[in-house]
Parts: structure tokens; C-alpha cells; sequence
């Protein structure tokens, strides 16, 4: 096998640190005026905007583990040209799982079943309390977590990183590694949205609220992934490398993504409803007041009927631009959809949707720190893998058509 260091440099561009640096210049500002807001005034809304901005953030940094244990598993182009962007978002864990401690020092801000005098009135919060809701385990299953995810980033980057220096075959414990992975992650994702947003609502409960999550986080991941790399090919060596085709993967892939946001969002809604439980439907009755119902509209349309209607057009899924500026929006909309699951927990937005600041600067400032880490991640590593088998192929392809380009 002919190594691609033979062919081209797949260092990143240098704007790659500009990009970095550029991020500092907003999260600063942000950061401090969090700061100075959270000391100031310790309200609730600060708490809830964290768990708010976190979660958006975290999907973005698991959600690209998913995506690249799906690739390993499944192999093609669309993700040999993100590998190196799915595995630079997935090393920001470990930081996000520092950033937990605050959620946990801020239960009893948060959750019901963290506030002694409520659970000491409410003989369903006992019950979870005596048995699985304590500030205790919680804690405890998010290590648990994180140490899975962790690890299995640690590994799957590492052999990558063998990619770079040896010229080794990885594909099949790549596969079984990403499978086995998958399995535990869909696990793990499960039970930390259950930990970590689910029991905002405790008692009510719903089976199919972790797939709602997984499909918001293939979404998150893979259009930020489309964003970063329609930035990129307008530089070397991706500006040659990335074809039209692979956008045209990432478009189909974003539309089944979208369709099984819809199919999950629809599902829960209609066995719940039928069912017309009173424990059950207290969740959604806290948002049909008029405000919320809006609002849930405004979150159905631009999560799955504006992406669904656009991603059946080839032309658009085909054009790098087209695609970045829809992926953009999705990254968006996954705010408010986090919004809408988040925020009618709380007794001060139950009956009516209200917004304030902390709910944009906070989760801006996560954000922008987050893709400091991000950035300088990237910009640590080629591009793309030196010795991995599908990286030959794309430039074996690249070299077939220089005749016809010249």
C-alpha cells in the first residue's frame, strides 16, 4: 500500500488556529459577564441556563462520538473527510466532565427530588429517592459515564493516532471496538438524560425519552461536523481532497437524522396522549399553555419539517454552501428544542414561556469555550489519517482525475 504522505500534507491551514483564537476573543467577554452575573446574583436562572448550555455543548462532543463509532462500524467516504473533526470534538469530554461538578453543587437549584422539604411531601419523590435519585448516585452514575465515554474516545484516538506513524491495518478492532461502543452508548446516553433532565420532571417518566436525545445529538454532531468541513475546502488539502459526493452523504444522512427526530418526537407524543394518564400528560400539559404551544410548533417546523423538505432536494444536499447554512440552523434549533424539553420543568416558566438574558449568554459562553477546545484540538493532528486504507482510495481517486483536470 502506497502511503498518502506520498501525495499531499495534511496538516490543517493555519486559519484553523485563527479560528481559535478568534473563539478566545468571544468566550472571554461571555465568560466574565457569566461570572460576574452568577456571583452577583445567584438566581436559579443561571443554574438553568448551565444545565441548558451543557446540554447543548454535550451533544455536540458525544454526539461526534456516536458519529465515529458509526463510521468505524459502517466505513464510506462521508466519514473518513470528518474523522479527524468527530474524534477533535470527542476529546473535549473530559472537560465536560469537569464542567459537571456545578450541575451537581446545584441540584437542589435544579431538581426536585434533591430538596428534602419537597420530598419529604411528595411520597413518589420518597420513592425515587429511597431508591435511585439520590444526590449520591447521581453523581456516582455520571462518573460512571464519563468514564466510559472517555475511555472509549481514548482508545479509538490513540489508534488513529497509530494511523499517523505506522503503516498498520485497524480496521476490524476499530469495528468491534465502535460496535461494542455503540451499544454503550446508547446505554449510557439513555440513563444520563434520564439522571440529568428526565427527573427535572420526576415523577413523570417516558421509555422513549433517550432516543429523543440520541436523535437530537446525530443531528447537533453531524451538522457541525458539515459546518467545520464546508469551512475547510476552501483550503488546502481539503479544497482538493472533499467532493461533491460526500457533502451529497452528509445531506442524506442529516435527513435521517431529522426523520427519526420527527418519528421519536411523534411516537411519544401519541402513545402518551392516547393513554390520557394523569401522571403522564402533566409533562405536556405544562406546555400547551398558548405561549408553549407556540413555541412547540416553532421547535416541529424548524427541527424536522424545514430540514425535511429541504434535504429531499439533491441539488441542495450536493452544494457545500447550501448545506453549511442549513446545518448552521440545525445547530440552532437544537437550542430551542432544548429549550422546549428544559425549561417547563421549572415553577417559574410553568404556565408561561418566558425568556431572559442568562438563557443566551450563558450557553453562548459554553459554546465559545468549547470550541477553543475544539480548534486547538484540530489543529494538533493532520486531516486526515496518513495510512488509513480509506484515505488511499479518496487520493488514488484524486490522482486518477488530475489528467482530466489539466
Amino acid at each position: 500500500m502506497n502511503s498518502p504522505a506520498q501525495y499531499d500534507n495534511f496538516a490543517p491551514p493555519a486559519v484553523v488556529r485563527q479560528w481559535q483564537r478568534r473563539a478566545a476573543m468571544v468566550a472571554a467577554p461571555l465568560a466574565l459577564v457569566t461570572v460576574v452575573g452568577w456571583v452577583v446574583s445567584g438566581s436559579d436562572e443561571f443554574y438553568q441556563a448551565y444545565l441548558l448550555g451543557y446540554m447543548w455543548v454535550f451533544g455536540l462532543a458525544l454526539g461526534s462520538l456516536a458519529l465515529l463509532m458509526t463510521y468505524h462500524t459502517t466505513g464510506g467516504g462521508w466519514g473518513t473527510v470528518i474523522r479527524r473533526q468527530l474524534e477533535a470534538a470527542a476529546r473535549t469530554l473530559w472537560v465536560l466532565a469537569i464542567a459537571f461538578v456545578p450541575i451537581v453543587l446545584g441540584a437542589q437549584r435544579l431538581y426536585p427530588w434533591a430538596r428534602p422539604g419537597l420530598v419529604a411531601r411528595n411520597a413518589d419523590l420518597q420513592r425515587l429517592a429511597a431508591h435511585f435519585l439520590t444526590l449520591q448516585m447521581f453523581a456516582l452514575r455520571a462518573v460512571v459515564y464519563f468514564i466510559v465515554w472517555i475511555a472509549l474516545t481514548v482508545w479509538l484516538t490513540r489508534a488513529s493516532d497509530r494511523q499517523d506513524r505506522e503503516n498498520v491495518v485497524l480496521d476490524v478492532p476499530l469495528r468491534r471496538v465502535s460496535a461494542v461502543g455503540l451499544v454503550l452508548y446508547v446505554l449510557s446516553l439513555t440513563a444520563a438524560t434520564v439522571d440529568w433532565v428526565m427527573s427535572l420532571s420526576a415523577p413523570w417518566s417516558s421509555t422513549i425519552y433517550g432516543l429523543l436525545y440520541l436523535a437530537g445529538q446525530g443531528l447537533i454532531a453531524l451538522s457541525f461536523a458539515v459546518v467545520v468541513l464546508a469551512a475547510l475546502i476552501r483550503y488546502e488539502p481539503m479544497k482538493r481532497l472533499v467532493k461533491r459526493e460526500q457533502f451529497h452523504d452528509h445531506g442524506k444522512l442529516l435527513l435521517a437524522f431529522a426523520m427519526l427526530w420527527g418519528w421519536f418526537t411523534l411516537s411519544q407524543w401519541l402513545i402518551i396522549w392516547s393513554g390520557n394518564l394523569p401522571d403522564e400528560i402533566s409533562w405536556y400539559l405544562a406546555r400547551s399553555s398558548p405561549g408553549w404551544h407556540a413555541f412547540s410548533w416553532f421547535v416541529v417546523v424548524g427541527e424536522f419539517f424545514v430540514p425535511f423538505f429541504i434535504l429531499l432536494s439533491r441539488n441542495f444536499k450536493t452544494s457545500s454552501q447550501k448545506l453549511q447554512k442549513l446545518a448552521l440552523f440545525i445547530i440552532f434549533m437544537r437550542y430551542w428544542d432544548l429549550f422546549w424539553y428544559i425549561m417547563p420543568n421549572f415553577e417559574s416558566r410553568k404556565g408561561h414561556w418566558g425568556y431572559a438574558w442568562p438563557y443566551a449568554v450563558v450557553p453562548l459562553a459554553m459554546l465559545s469555550c468549547w470550541l477553543v477546545l475544539f480548534f486547538r484540538n484540530l489543529s494538533r493532528r493532520p486531516l486526515l489519517a496518513v495510512y488509513d486504507d480509506h484515505v488511499t482510495l479518496i487520493l488514488e481517486e484524486d490522482h486518477e482525475l488530475e489528467p482530466q483536470r489539466a
